[in-house]
């Protein structure tokens, strides 16, 4: 069962946006506690080749890591062991792209959103999020 002050946590940020660059850590702490008890993300998960992903706030020089695969997400502060691929935006991007205000396409055509490394990685990545997003929806209802 996903923590239930973790969703008052995440309401709160829809609504006021983030305080400071690590509340974006409050997402996959969500996406790795609905996997635990959702069938169709936990097997999303298990069908995906493991990867980390860099992702970068580059306005504050802030650093994490996102890992999926093998059934599992997992995520820490810092720099990622042996990313695959890295995403850099400044927080206004992110916090667009985690409430779907900004169109990650988009985002990357004008630049806002940078990509280095494996594309299909960050495609993938990408997938994920947004398959734990239209599932878990009704927390947030």
């Amino acid at each position: 069962m996903v923590d239930e002050s973790l969703i008052k946590e995440l309401k709160e940020l829809r609504e006021k946006g983030p305080k400071q660059p690590s509340d974006a850590l409050k997402t996959y702490e969500f996406v790795k506690q609905f996997a635990e008890e959702n069938e169709e993300l936990k097997e999303e998960l298990e069908d995906i080749d493991p990867m980390v992903v860099q992702l970068v706030i580059t306005d504050v020089d802030y650093k994490y890591w996102v890992k999926i695969g093998e059934g599992k997400l997992d995520y820490g502060e810092g720099e990622g062991e042996d990313p695959s691929v890295t995403m850099s935006a400044t927080g206004a991007t992110w916090t667009g792209l985690t409430s779907g205000e900004i169109d990650s396409t988009s985002a990357y055509m004008s630049g806002d959103l940078v990509i280095e490394g494996n594309l299909q990685d960050a495609i993938a990545y990408g997938e994920v999020l947004g398959l734990a997003q239209e599932l878990g929806a009704d927390y947030f209802e």
